[in-house]
Formats: C-alpha cells, structure tokens, sequence
C-alpha cells in the first residue's frame, strides 16, 4: 500500500530508478531497488508498505529496462499508485530543471514536491493536466475509437484534454462531437485516474449517444465503429480506466442493467 507520504528523515531504503520513461528492474522482478543508502540526489517519494522509497532520476535507461506499461502489464492492480507516481515525479523533475520564468537553475525543496527559483522566486510544482475520457453507449452498443498510435486492432473509448475555462462535462461533449460527430445526452461521472504518460489525471465518464451516425476527424481517430457486448474488438489494457469503463457497462448489460440495442 502506498502512503503519500514523503519520508524526509530517512536516509536509506529502497530505491526506484526511472530514465526516459522506464524503470530499471529491482528484486523479485519488480522496480524495487535493493535497500541501500540514499545520495543527496535522489528525491525522496513515499512508504510502500510502510518502508521509505526514493526515487532516482537518471540520464539514461539500460537497454532491459522496461518502460511504465510493460510494468503495469506485469504488475498486480495494487502497485499502479506507486508506479503512477515515480513516473509522472521523475518527468516533472526531469523537465523543470530550470525556471519556467526567468530561465535559471532551479532547486529542489525538501518538505514537499517543488522546485523553486532563487533568481525571481517562482515556484512550480509537478503538471498535472485534466483529461476526460469517456465510454459513450447507445443502448447496449458502445463506441469506440482506434487512434493511428494504437497497436493493430485495438479499440478504446474516447479521450482529450480539458480546455482553460472549460468544465469536465463541457470538454465531454466537445471531445465527443470534434472526434466521432457524435452529440451526447445525459453525462454520468465514473471515477479518475492518474495515467502517467507524462502527466495526465483521466476523469472518466458515461454518455448517451444521440443518435448513432458516425462522422470521424481522420486526425486523432483513425477509425470508430459501434460495438455490441457479443462482439467486441481488441480492447485497452486491463489496467486502464478506459477497460474499466467498458467492463463496467458489460457488466450492467449482463445484469440487465443495459438497454438492448440493434447496430445501424
């Protein structure tokens, strides 16, 4: 279990070691480092299971080092939030080095995640950026989307990044309709998820689609098409709030919860 907590009086422990996006394998095949003493470099991170971790951040990764989705693949469910928080603190560390206002050297503060500037005083904190990602149905069908990135014949539901000024449930209808064409009805909130790739806090969400006519951007999505439960595509990673989504309205549907739906 993690507790995020920093462990600022500890001075050894374990050590998780990130480079680009990866992590170095540990003992016991997991990103756990042996416990060993801790240089004044690294930053420490939180207690897992009541022991004090600290993270490395390194110029460059070794060519076994796998990145933050095979460990997640790999990983029971319970080890996300540790995972999820070394990656997204080792990319905020990496790419804030310097003052976002004035340019110079920045220093790490001891007593919380920050970096501060001594040249003009500003101080940043690790980006988190506000997406939503949504599941959107039409009685039992769902609609999913493939992006040109996606490994072949993989299907997700669909995602985007919140606007300045813009609600969560503005962007949902927006995103929807920009993507797929689709216009949504009622919006029902899941839950969140942190996804570290880089940075990203997923509030997840159900829609009702208007109608079913598809018209896609041919930019972000590459492909969308209408799914019934008995006929599914390859579907996102077990550990995602987009799998989470879809087997959440399976499930409904099984249990009767779902509104029988025949694809246009």
């Amino acid at each position: 279990m993690l507790r995020r907590e920093l462990p600022l009086e500890a001075s050894h422990g374990r050590l998780i070691r990130v480079a680009a996006g990866r992590i170095a394998p540990g003992l016991d095949d997991s990103p756990l480092q042996p416990e060993q003493p801790w240089p004044e470099s690294v930053q420490p991170l939180a207690y897992w299971h009541d022991e004090p971790i600290a993270l490395s951040v390194e110029e460059q990764a070794g060519e076994d080092w796998p990145d933050g989705r095979q460990w997640l693949s790999r990983l029971p469910e319970s080890w996300f939030p540790l995972i999820s928080t070394a990656l997204q603190v080792a990319a905020w560390l990496r790419d804030h080095r310097y003052c976002g206002r004035c340019g110079a050297p920045a220093s790490r503060l001891d007593a919380e995640f920050a970096m501060h500037c001594e040249q003009c005083g500003h101080r940043n904190y690790p980006r988190i950026s506000p997406c939503i990602i949504t599941l959107v149905t039409h009685g039992d069908a769902m609609l999913l989307a493939r992006s040109p990135r996606f490994p072949p014949g993989r299907y997700s539901t669909l995602a985007g990044f919140i606007e300045p000024g813009e609600s969560a449930e503005e962007a949902v209808h927006r995103e929807v309709y920009e993507e797929v064409g689709v216009s949504v009805g009622r919006i029902r909130y899941y839950r969140s998820q942190a996804w570290p790739f880089p940075h990203a806090l997923m509030l997840g969400f159900f829609a009702e689609a208007a109608s079913r006519r598809i018209r896609i951007d041919g930019i972000e999505i590459a492909d969308a098409a209408w799914f019934l439960p008995s006929r599914l595509p390859q579907l996102p990673p077990p550990y995602s709030i987009s799998r989470a989504l879809i087997e959440t309205h399976l499930a409904e549907v099984a249990n009767g919860a779902g509104q029988t739906g025949r694809l246009k």
